[in-house]
């Protein structure tokens, strides 16, 4: 049986004008650059603070942040999450930020916990 109402998809392939294409590249390129710029600050960082030892928690700290940073605005851009309801983005994002806390609260205990043994028994 065929019907008439079914939308063929493949037939609205050409449906974006020529303005639609622009702006989709001008957002992709302007994702690349700035993601760019925020990674050379992160490499430049790492070249000028690694031989600090007083700074190695700071620069931890910055490049997990930078991480979470860059990979929520890959998500909002290109997965068009920023596109949705506040209502389903919060429902998206609030799980994925309190996961992460937790692995960052498991690897401050653990890492406490072993340094302790390590001092108790090392």
């Amino acid at each position: 049986m065929h019907r008439d109402d079914i939308v063929e998809y493949s037939l609205l392939a050409g449906a974006h004008s020529e303005e639609h294409g622009k702006a989709v590249r001008k957002k992709i390129w302007f994702v690349f650059w700035l993601m760019l710029c925020v990674t050379i600050i992160e490499v430049g960082m790492g070249m000028k603070f690694s031989r600090i030892p007083e700074a190695k928690i700071f620069l931890i700290i910055t490049f997990i942040a930078f991480t979470i940073l860059k990979a929520g605005y890959i998500v909002m851009s290109f997965m068009h999450l920023g596109d949705e309801v506040k209502t389903f983005t919060y429902s998206v994002l609030i799980p994925f930020i309190m996961f992460i806390l937790y692995l960052i609260f498991i690897c401050v205990t653990e890492a406490n916990y072993n340094y302790n043994m390590i001092q108790m028994f090392g």
